[in-house]
């Protein structure tokens, strides 16, 4: 027997977010590990293995799941696995632990905040080319868009795997999208993307909406992508937008809410992105 944390990640104001089941890894097949998401009600299971010290920090290996296969990466997950390693330590108000997954080590922090945690992570550096074309027309197909309700210029972007970011007019458009999910995923799969991450421009304080839709990989529709928000951030950070607050999941009746901030340095846009994370129940499996 085994605990299993379901962790409510990127919350809205102490409510909603992305439950996520977080455990420590196990022998298991990667058939077994895919089974968790749907027996538990999550969307992702992420999977701990201590492996150490590193950098003066307790290190562990993050592995993410969903039911249809693994992800070399995924946000709200590594939100999640820190609120678990956090409450294990227990007394230490300013967690930090070295993270590592199957291509990158890096590193990550919480704290306590209220009932909840605030956590935040670097989610590693972020490419960006522009798309249109075929390419943006079979992925606007997939939404049931049309092209003149694209609000600005979209780009593909990657931390890892790429995937299309895609400005809409406005937060009630976005709201309205009811995309054909067998069109979307043979438009992704057609072009090697992730998914859609479908937002309305930030506001001047950087307050935005987002859609993350990933039917790809097992994910109609995302409650909270923390990755793609880093992503979003990379990409705001060049027209002079560098702190964000991305609002998703209410589509879902779960509000979630993710931050991100970008700042320069000789190396380019340093990204940290996160959010509110509680723990909200543990079961034996």
């Amino acid at each position: 027997m085994s605990e299993v944390a379901v962790v409510d990640a990127c919350q809205r104001d102490g409510a909603g977010g992305s439950p996520t089941a977080v455990l420590d890894d196990a022998p298991l097949t990667d058939e077994e590990r895919c089974r968790i998401p749907t027996a538990l009600g999550t969307s992702h299971a992420v999977f701990l293995r201590a492996t150490g010290i590193e950098r003066r920090r307790p290190a562990y290996t993050l592995r993410f799941f969903t039911a249809q296969g693994e992800l070399p990466a995924c946000g709200h997950g590594t939100v999640a696995a820190l609120a678990v390693l956090a409450e294990r330590e227990g007394g230490d108000p300013d967690y930090r632990a070295a993270l590592r997954t199957a291509h990158r080590s890096f590193d990550g922090r919480a704290s306590r905040n209220g009932d909840g945690l605030t956590v935040s992570f670097d989610p590693g550096p972020v490419s960006l080319r522009s798309t249109g074309g075929p390419e943006l027309r079979a992925v606007a197909g997939g939404l049931g868009l049309t092209e003149d309700a694209v609000a600005g210029d979209a780009c593909v972007a990657s931390n890892g795997r790429p995937r299309l970011l895609l400005p809409i007019r406005s937060r009630a458009a976005l709201a309205q999208l009811a995309p054909d999910l067998t069109l979307l995923r043979a438009a992704c799969d057609r072009y090697g993307l992730l998914g859609c991450y479908a937002y309305s421009p930030p506001d001047r304080h950087g307050r935005a909406a987002a859609r993350m839709f990933a039917p790809s990989i097992g994910v109609p529709e995302d409650i909270a992508n923390a990755n793609s928000t880093g992503c979003l951030a990379a990409h705001a950070a060049g027209s002079g937008t560098h702190r964000l607050a991305v609002d998703m999941g209410d589509h879902l009746g779960s509000p979630s809410t993710i931050t991100a901030t970008a700042h320069r340095d000789r190396t380019g846009n340093r990204i940290r992105v996160g959010g509110q994370a509680a723990i909200v129940r543990t079961v034996m499996r």
